[in-house]
């Protein structure tokens, strides 16, 4: 998720159960109002991931948090236990506002859960992570990268022996990519990859001997642009491919909403649908063809929408899946 550097607010008063209904009340009231009137400045305000924040501060119902889904496919895709693997108040070692953006690696035979949590007291994003013996307890380990900018949507992966990490770090105009000197604790900037004014939620895949990234770009933070880069080595150098943007004017399926995977020998890209309000569902496209010159994608059956019966009825904005033991394994956040 991504921070912006828009002052933050007074906390919301505590009080009664009563009291705080009246909060929440007022709030859903003075959005309603806004909604009406001014229909144009709300969908600004709900794209702009902090000014969401800010408006739905103190509504439980609208807080970030992770829960695990398997399924026999990546379209059958179901809450895995009973409740969330991860929420705010699992996090002890800072004043989390939310978790999100999770990553899911199996190392040593343990799960690891990596992902941002927004610390409240310095409003950037921070990232930490848990782990577990059989993705259905988890335990909360701590942060494990902080920055001077915000960080968020923490890719991790193994490549030629080492552990690597590309979180969004856009705040500093740049994608870094970092390396663990010791995972999962200890991270080091390794390479600037990429520079750039808005670089949101990089998400890098390796596919027919090349290295590819896809990210979103539009300068205006309506998630709209989707650029797509390749390279030869993971450290670079990195080029923009020739059909970039690869998607213009559509916050419907331009933000990248988890790690990139192949599946029967093609890339299938993750979106977040931001079109009327930020990180509302979840779409996957098919790289039908990817090439260094050419670009095709087709859209799949495959969605992740708000549902209370999966424990997120306001929101889905990330899935990071995987195969193991004959099923599909995700981590998904919403709220």
């Amino acid at each position: 998720m991504t921070n912006t550097s828009v002052p933050q607010g007074p906390p919301v008063p505590g009080g009664s159960g009563h009291g705080r209904g009246l909060i929440h009340a007022g709030r859903a009231l003075a959005k309603a109002r806004l909604k009406a009137s001014a229909p144009q400045l709300y969908r600004v305000l709900s794209h702009n991931a902090f000014l969401a924040r800010f408006l739905h501060r103190a509504d439980p119902l609208q807080e970030w948090r992770i829960s695990i889904f398997a399924g026999a496919d990546l379209e059958s895709l179901r809450p895995l236990g009973t409740g969330p693997a991860v929420t705010r108040h699992d996090v002890s070692d800072a004043a989390a506002e939310y978790v999100a953006d999770p990553f899911l690696v199996l190392a040593g035979g343990t799960w690891h859960l990596f992902f941002e949590v927004l610390n409240a007291r310095r409003n950037k994003g921070e990232i930490a992570f848990a782990t577990s013996d059989d993705l259905l307890q988890w335990q909360y380990r701590g942060i494990v990268l902080r920055e001077p900018y915000h960080l968020s949507y923490p890719a991790v992966f193994a490549h030629e022996g080492a552990w690597y990490m590309v979180p969004e770090s856009g705040e500093a105009s740049a994608v870094w990519l970092y390396r663990a000197e010791a995972f999962p604790w200890i991270w080091r900037r390794h390479r600037r990859l990429l520079t750039g004014k808005v670089l949101l939620d990089p998400t890098l895949f390796r596919h027919d001997g090349l290295w590819w990234m896809i990210v979103e770009t539009n300068p205006n933070h309506r998630f709209d642009t989707l650029r797509l880069f390749v390279a030869t080595a993971l450290t670079g150098p990195w080029s923009e491919h020739p059909m970039s943007p690869i998607a213009t004017g559509d916050a419907r399926i331009a933000r990248p909403a988890g790690r990139a995977i192949i599946r029967n020998g093609r890339p299938i890209r993750f979106a977040q649908n931001c079109a009327d309000s930020y990180g509302a569902s979840v779409a996957a496209f098919e790289m039908a063809e990817l090439t260094p010159t050419t670009y095709r994608e087709e859209r799949l059956a495959f969605a992740l929408v708000p549902n209370p019966d999966n424990g997120f009825p306001n929101g889905m904005h990330h899935v990071d899946a995987l195969q193991f033991d004959g099923r599909w394994i995700a981590a998904v956040d919403g709220r």
